[in-house]
């Protein structure tokens, strides 16, 4: 019982941990184009933006991150799932490039709040759609555990990849012509 409890817990701070990093990249991006406008409004968006982000990223995410990395491995070994099973191994593998992507925006967060910008806001924005592939990619292998149905995952997620870089153009042509 206090299993299937934890369990609980451990999907939730996965889905605040993934709520963080969805919507952190857009306040980055944010960001940066605030520092395109005049002042005073430069000036008062960059404030309230670093204001959101810390509150975000120390409130919210850097907390589900810690308590989905600790609920995780005891969730796994609770359930006697073999460490060396191809699904967890695969499954571990891209929670770790989600990991990477976790510090990837901490790099991003910190070198903005010195007042630089590395990226552009297109740039971030195609960065904001690594979390969506690492969610796919694995909810999929979690729910389906087979390598059959991992390929057919795998050329959906190919696809998935086209569709939202096809969708990145389109709203920046659109942009630029408004």
């Amino acid at each position: 019982m206090l299993y299937q409890y934890l369990k609980a817990i451990h999907i939730i701070f996965i889905v605040t941990w993934f709520a963080g990093l969805f919507y952190m990249p857009r306040l980055l991006i944010y960001d940066v184009e605030a520092r395109d406008k005049q002042e005073p409004e430069r000036s008062i968006l960059v404030n309230q933006f670093r204001i959101m982000q810390k509150r975000l990223w120390f409130g919210i995410t850097w907390p589900s991150f810690v308590l989905t990395m600790i609920l995780g491995p005891w969730l796994v070994t609770a359930a006697g799932f073999p460490w060396n099973s191809r699904w967890l191994v695969i499954k571990l593998t891209l929670v770790a490039g989600l990991v990477l992507y976790h510090f990837s925006l901490q790099y991003i967060y910190n070198t903005q709040r010195k007042g630089l910008a590395l990226f552009t806001s297109n740039q971030l924005r195609m960065w904001n759609e690594v979390a969506t592939l690492f969610l796919v990619s694995i909810v999929f292998l979690v729910v389906l555990k087979s390598e059959l149905d991992m390929l057919y995952g795998l050329a959906g997620l190919i696809a998935l990849v086209v569709v939202l870089m096809l969708a990145i153009r389109i709203y920046k042509r659109i942009r630029s012509k408004a």
